[in-house]
């Protein structure tokens, strides 16, 4: 009650009124956070107060930040790190006065004072507010919010970046582990940001696997609207953090948390099966000055780990599973003057994981590993130039080196084409696969029978069976990603007549990159034929009796080198410039995003004097393709009218090109000479032939396809209730065209074949192929038959309807949110295969590859993400005995789905195959309530001693979902997947 007596005994001093909002500023300080700005006036006479002091200080920024207010009373301070500031309010008489305020990332924290200056300047006392109060996400007609690390640190989130998506309003709660939760749009189309470093995986959109979110100080989520500010092209959500800073103090903290396999419950299948990993996590930080004022440091290190005790094999004792992550993080922040701030960060990760699958009839040596190795490079700055004008950079360098194979590696095989296999050591060769005795005659039974003594398991009555594997895993999978990235912006206020105009100048380049190899440990995977007939194989009268598949990159060729990895490259370059207006009681918000991206392959070279306009050149980086300025125009218009204090109307309208694309890749001529090579032995382990499996390969684009569009209009309401209480309500509205997928060139000419939804419609047909010239451009250079084209009529549509409010005091805090929505469209990107939670190619799916899987074969209807409520609520309370309590709840509507036979188009695979319209089918809605429990003990007065834990599905809800589509399997209709069973997290945690 400290503050609210000195409030009392001021009052007949110096009356203040204090209003706080935060204003969304898009991504206006991406990658640096967030702004303060207002305006002071007289209480008595409503009157605008000029020439006062403003000063904001904060233990996160190394020097303090100043402005003094211009003739109207307003005051700006840009460019400040997520914290907690105070402000200082100098008068011109003397008089000084003290709010706390939180900055946001993204967010302009809008500070609004009144106040009577006109006093004996010896009676004033110095006035401190410390009223936290809502943070009011208004002033933008973008969806946009942000929360700090209190939010983070206080409720049942989870250790994983991805967990946090679970925070945003009307976004579904997904355990996907790869694809992204729906956000009005494909979830391959979200943008995920760490410390403004997009961390999406090049080629696939998707969420890279090692950010976690132990250091975070703040969180910025945007789901529409966007200004041309921030470079946002996402067709989905876009979804920004920030890592913590050191300051003038010395902190630091070490936690330990467990999760013991007897702290989850069993899971609700048919056999009741218990949970059998041991989870734990190590966090440790420490922060402080380096030079006071001036450079501040900030380091953490973080080690997830993950065991299990493996079951036998029929082999026997296996090795136990068990995976090891070890995260360093790194970061300086240095501000040689008031106006300059500069941040330089390093984040390296290496993960480990030893005997990760192990089939029940295979030998110890077959077990998998994998490897992971993630780093992270950041130099960035800001300089206020002067009080109207501030300039930022950002260079950022992302890499995520991958590695899945076997733990058993045998480095001294090298495969070649013409080279004997050793029978005498096929376990020391690769995956061999010990034979069964067969009912066919052809096969020689007598070998296998060897083979089956020499190799095979003993059962429980001492006899060697056949079936099992031995030797190592198969095949190790290389797979990098890099992107390096460069923007810088320029901030510039000015007024015109009764207007202010806040324009905003950036651009952007960045490059993503993919190195995929595939390589056979030794010849990869060897079978027994047994003499047995192959077919497609001329085996000139020898029989085969050995069989590898060996991955081409593996095999030596005719000059002894194997072929190089397959190296895909997208260039995006990006300009923007964006105007927001502010008049009267309105603000305008006029601007455009302009792209330029270029797609580069393998395995050609330009010749203009080709009909292709190409020539074959193995390993060669080539430019694929080009999507110029011209297609990439992405206008942002909206408007907000304030029509009364703390309550406005707004409309948006904002259109997206999305940059993620798989293309480079998928449609490039490095494919044709990277595939799967079946080799053949005879009896003797000499070599007959070999044979190419089957696979992809090179594509050309069909002339003057545009690249897919997301357009949205956007309109919405705010209301300030009190300064406890803030509502927005929105309807949104989107429109996805122009989708690109891979298909054979003359799909439209199928015709009228076997299908419940009458083949190619007539208008479709009328089109012909979708390039004309392919035969001759194959003629020349090679490639497939299939093309990427613009499917004709390929769209998506999304309505939805928000409702969402924030409550917060000194010891409260509360969001919820609710939102009603209808996706849908003919273009499911994210419903592309049997498995929906893994990396698939964007634009060269199974989709549109043959009758059956064209957008015509019944894919109109609702969309994978079609979940028509979604209702969250999630807070925390502080109690008098220093403990926290936080919850999580949401209710959502299940996913669709529907029947997938292939026989109905007189095929025999299933897969994508619809035998009804898209969505026929629902899942069950799931809920699930999350709490947490935090309970402090301050040993001293510099040492603190924390308590928590941590309870999610609290009632076991394991609703399941990903029905199985597939009409011929055994479990058609019933749910391949659970979500996660009850669990219980510890930690013990002391900081200084």
């Amino acid at each position: 009650m400290k503050h609210k007596n000195n409030f009392k005994r001021s009052l007949l001093a110096v009356a203040v009124s204090v209003g706080l909002t935060i204003t969304g500023i898009g991504a206006a300080y991406a990658q640096q956070g967030g702004s303060i700005k207002g305006k002071i006036t007289s209480q008595q006479t409503g009157e605008s107060l000029a020439g006062v002091l403003v000063t904001a200080t904060s233990d996160v920024m190394p020097k303090p930040r100043t402005a003094v207010t211009k003739a109207d009373g307003s005051y700006n301070l840009p460019l400040l790190i997520p914290g907690t500031y105070q402000l200082t309010f100098t008068a011109k008489d003397g008089s000084v006065h003290k709010k706390t305020v939180e900055v946001l990332l993204d967010q302009t924290s809008k500070l609004n004072i009144a106040m009577t200056p006109e006093v004996d300047v010896s009676d004033v006392e110095v006035i401190t507010i410390t009223g936290s109060g809502v943070i009011i996400p208004e002033g933008d007609s973008a969806l946009t919010s942000s929360v700090g690390a209190k939010v983070v640190d206080s409720l049942p989130i989870g250790q994983d970046y991805r967990d946090l998506m679970k925070l945003i309003p009307g976004v579904q709660f997904s355990e996907y582990s790869v694809l992204g939760p729906s956000g009005g749009g494909s979830g391959r189309d979200n943008k995920y940001g760490f410390d403004g470093v997009d961390v999406s995986l090049p080629m696939f959109g998707t969420l890279a696997s090692e950010p976690s979110t132990h250091d975070i100080q703040s969180i910025s989520m945007d789901r529409g609207g966007a200004k041309a500010i921030g470079f946002n092209r996402s067709g989905g959500f876009a979804i920004n953090t920030i890592s913590k800073s050191g300051t003038n103090e010395f902190h630091g903290s070490v936690e330990v948390k467990l999760q013991d396999k007897n702290f989850v419950a069993d899971k609700d299948d048919a056999d009741n099966t218990k949970y059998d990993l041991d989870k734990s996590w190590i966090t440790a930080n420490i922060s402080g000055p380096i030079i006071k004022d001036e450079l501040f440091f900030y380091a953490s290190f973080y080690r997830p780990e993950e065991k299990r005790v493996n079951k036998e094999t029929a082999y026997g004792e296996v090795k136990d599973y068990k995976s090891v992550r070890e995260e360093y993080y790194g970061k300086l922040t240095y501000a040689p003057t008031d106006a300059l701030l500069l941040n330089l960060s390093i984040r390296t990760s290496d993960k480990e994981g030893n005997g990760l699958s192990i089939g029940a009839l295979d030998a110890d040596s077959t077990s998998q590993g994998s490897i992971a190795n993630q780093d992270i490079y950041i130099f960035d700055g800001s300089y206020i130039i002067n009080d109207y004008t501030t300039f930022e950079f950002q260079y950022s360098e992302f890499s995520l080196e991958t590695t899945a194979g076997p733990d058993t590696l045998f480095p001294n095989v090298v495969p070649a084409i013409g080279a004997s296999l050793d029978l005498a050591n096929l376990d020391q060769l690769g995956l061999f696969r010990v034979p069964t005795i067969s009912d066919d005659p052809s096969v020689d039974n007598g070998a296998a029978q060897l083979l089956i003594e020499q190799y095979g398991y003993i059962d429980e009555n001492g006899v060697r069976q056949g079936g099992g594997a031995i030797g190592g895993h198969a095949q190790l999978d290389v797979q990098n990603f890099y992107r390096d990235s460069f923007e810088m912006s320029l901030n510039h206020e000015m007024e015109l007549g009764e207007t202010v105009h806040y324009i905003h100048i950036g651009y952007k380049w960045s490059e993503g990159t993919e190195e995929l190899t595939r390589l056979s440990n030794g010849w990869g995977s060897i079978g027994f034929v047994g003499g047995a007939t192959i077919e497609d194989f001329d085996n000139g009268g020898v029989p085969v009796y050995y069989a590898t598949s060996t991955q081409q990159m593996s095999l030596l060729n005719e000059s002894g080198n194997t072929v190089s990895p397959i190296v895909s490259t997208t260039e995006s370059y990006n300009f923007e410039i964006n105007d927001t207006i502010e008049w009267q009681d309105f603000t305008f918000n006029i601007g455009v995003l302009v792209s330029k991206d270029v797609l580069y392959g393998q395995g050609l070279k330009e010749n203009p004097n080709n009909v292709s306009g190409f020539e074959l050149a193995p390993g060669n980086k080539y430019k694929m393709h080009t999507t110029n300025w011209s297609d990439l125009i992405q206008p942002r218009l909206g408007v907000l009218w304030e029509y009364e204090e703390g309550s406005t109307i707004f409309a948006n309208y904002a259109s997206y090109n999305p940059e993620a694309t798989s293309l480079a890749r998928a449609a490039s001529w490095a494919r044709n000479t990277r595939r799967t090579i079946n080799v053949y032995f005879d009896q003797n382990g000499n070599y007959i032939g070999n044979t190419e499996a089957r696979g992809s390969s090179g594509k050309f684009f069909q002339e003057g396809i545009k690249p897919r569009r997301i357009d949205e209009i956007t309109l919405g309401t705010t209301k300030s209730v009190s300064n406890e209480l803030y509502i927005r309500a929105h309807a949104r509205y989107r429109e996805g065209q122009h989708f690109w997928e891979d298909t054979w060139n003359g799909s439209r000419l199928y015709g009228k074949y076997q299908s419940p939804f009458g083949g190619v419609p007539d208008d479709i047909a009328e089109k012909g192929l979708y390039i004309p010239e392919l035969d001759s451009y194959r003629a020349e250079v090679g490639g497939s038959s299939y093309v990427i084209a613009e499917l004709d009529g390929a769209y998506t549509k999304y309505y939805e309807l928000n409702v969402e409010a924030t409550y917060q005091t000194d010891r409260y805090y509360l969001n919820a949110s609710y939102v009603w929505s209808n996706y849908f469209g003919n273009f499911d990107q994210d419903n592309v295969s049997g498995t929906v939670d893994a990396n698939r190619f964007i634009g060269s799916s199974l989709l549109a590859d043959g009758r059956g899987r064209q957008l015509w074969d019944g894919k109109e209807g609702k969309l994978l993400g079609n979940k028509p409520h979604v209702f969250k609520a999630y807070g925390y309370y502080t109690t008098d005995w220093e403990a926290n309590v936080g919850a999580y709840f949401v209710y959502q509507s299940g996913d669709v789905w529907e029947k997938w036979d292939g026989s109905v188009y007189g095929y025999s695979s299933d897969t994508i195959r619809y035998a009804e319209p898209a969505g026929s089918r629902r899942s069950p809605s799931h809920w699930q309530v999350d709490l947490n429990y935090t309970q402090d003990f301050n040993l001293s007065d510099n040492y603190t001693l924390r308590f928590r834990a941590d309870i999610f599905n609290l009632f076991d809800n394991q609703t399941g979902y990903s029905y199985d589509p597939y009409v011929d399997s055994d479990t058609f209709g019933k749910p391949r997947r659970l979500f996660s069973p009850r669990r219980l997290q510890l930690s013990a945690k002391i900081a200084f």
